[in-house]
């Protein structure tokens, strides 16, 4: 089926399902509602309110949309899906009530003990539970890790290595740090190990894992400073063997889609498994997302070989087609984000960026726009994250060492950036070799 299609989002993620969705051979025709400056090369933007459900079905209905794909997790959470599919779209995002895997951490922990997925110990708490919340982790185990269970963008979860800086968070949550996502809280056991990020892609019954990925949150090299959104990230992560993978499919996959559809919300999208692998290869669930991981979708889709747009849009409709994927990691991808000065607390925008032109020039180079807009026909910073500097080759020390090289190209004045992404998983790799 010739698919025309509506991408709902604006960041680096949603440029990389913009160039992914465009060079499918099923896609006719695409739109991306806001979208950003660097997604016009993809698909023409078009200015909806995303959070008008009734507005947008009105806007696909008159421009023959026949698939929604829906990038941002705010969206789901507010139901925009269901919205849509109350009109008759196909659409590709789970509904309001499945992506509460995402919008509700207790949910998530909740439904992982119900069905024995494995995950970290915890506890939690509501702002009327304070006194209790303060009690608990003064008696914890450190490190502990304290999470607001709203969304966050990433970043509502300290791991607190000293007493006071665990009652501080717990503090901070309940005080409005993340608004009125940390109005209830969770206190979880701090799990060892690598993390490393699984994309299931889902018909609510079936589903297909692509190429496995790893994050960088902290802001500084060696995972040092603030938890952040993401600054780099690399597909396929070495330290995901066949093993690791068939156990996680077995044990953290499978049984959460077939939870979720018994419980009555069948997850049809992306179901991102943010795992915790130990020494021995145990796993351990982080958390579930219930949307592509952002920066990890643009490596991630960049060694996807197939018809991305035909993938989901067989999800959406019910019938999940295996065959439109012809590889998931023939190549090796590493993105290094290039992010402002300050991020990711405050940021100057604004600021003009050079050099996008020469870096992509270099060859399987993909620049991704995260935060950029046009002021006066040039591109200028409008985010934390700004850009997001992704490589293909056949090895990862060859795609971390172009990335790099590719970052060199970019100018700008608030430039900051990580010079250790990747760095773990080629360790990894030359120790098995």
């Amino acid at each position: 089926m010739q698919e025309r299609i509506l991408l709902i989002g604006s960041g680096g993620r949603e440029h990389a399902m913009a160039r992914a969705l465009q060079r499918s051979a099923s896609c006719t025709a695409l739109f991306i509602a806001p979208g950003n400056p660097g997604m016009a090369q993809h698909g023409t933007l078009v200015a909806l309110e995303i959070d008008n459900g009734d507005a947008v079905a009105a806007w696909c209905s008159e421009h023959a949309i026949t698939l929604v794909v829906i990038g941002p997790e705010q969206p789901l959470a507010a139901g925009l899906s269901d919205v849509l599919r109350s009109h008759g779209l196909a659409v590709f995002g789970p509904s309001q009530a499945a992506a509460r895997i995402e919008s509700s951490k207790a949910f998530a922990k909740e439904l992982m003990v119900r069905y024995g997925v494995p995950t970290a110990a915890y506890r939690r708490f509501t702002g009327a539970q304070r006194d209790e919340a303060i009690d608990h982790v003064r008696s914890h185990a450190l490190p502990v890790v304290i999470k607001a269970d709203g969304l966050a963008a990433g970043k509502g979860v300290v791991v607190a290595t000293e007493r006071e800086e665990a009652i501080s968070a717990v503090e901070d949550m309940f005080d409005g740090s993340f608004g009125a996502s940390g109005a209830e809280i969770v206190v979880e056991a701090f799990l060892s190990g690598e993390e490393a990020s699984l994309f299931a892609v889902s018909d609510g019954t079936n589903y297909i894992v692509l190429a496995s990925a790893q994050d960088h949150k902290r802001i500084g090299d060696n995972d040092t400073g603030k938890n952040t959104g993401g600054m780099g990230a690399y597909a396929p992560a070495p330290i995901v063997t066949d093993d690791v993978l068939a156990r996680a499919q077995r044990d953290v996959i499978t049984p959460m889609i077939d939870a979720m559809r018994a419980e009555g919300h069948p997850f049809v999208g992306c179901l991102y498994a943010g795992l915790m692998i130990d020494a021995d290869g145990s796993i351990n669930v982080v958390e579930f997302n219930c949307r592509f991981g952002d920066p990890e979708t643009q490596p991630v889709l960049s060694v996807c070989d197939g018809d991305v747009a035909a993938l989901f849009a067989s999800a959406a409709r019910g019938a999940l087609d295996p065959a439109t994927l012809r590889s998931i990691s023939k190549n090796v991808a590493c993105t290094v984000v290039l992010a402002s000065e300050g991020y990711p607390d405050g940021y100057e925008k604004g600021v003009p960026i050079h050099g996008i032109e020469q870096a992509e020039a270099l060859g399987n180079i993909i620049v991704y726009h995260a935060g950029t807009a046009i002021k006066d026909g040039e591109f200028v910073t409008n985010g934390g994250r700004v850009l997001g500097v992704t490589a293909i080759a056949s090895t990862l020390g060859e795609a971390r060492a172009r990335a790099y090289e590719a970052v060199a190209c970019i100018q700008y004045r608030t430039k900051i950036f990580r010079t250790d992404i990747a760095l773990k998983g080629i360790r990894r790799v030359e120790q098995t070799v």
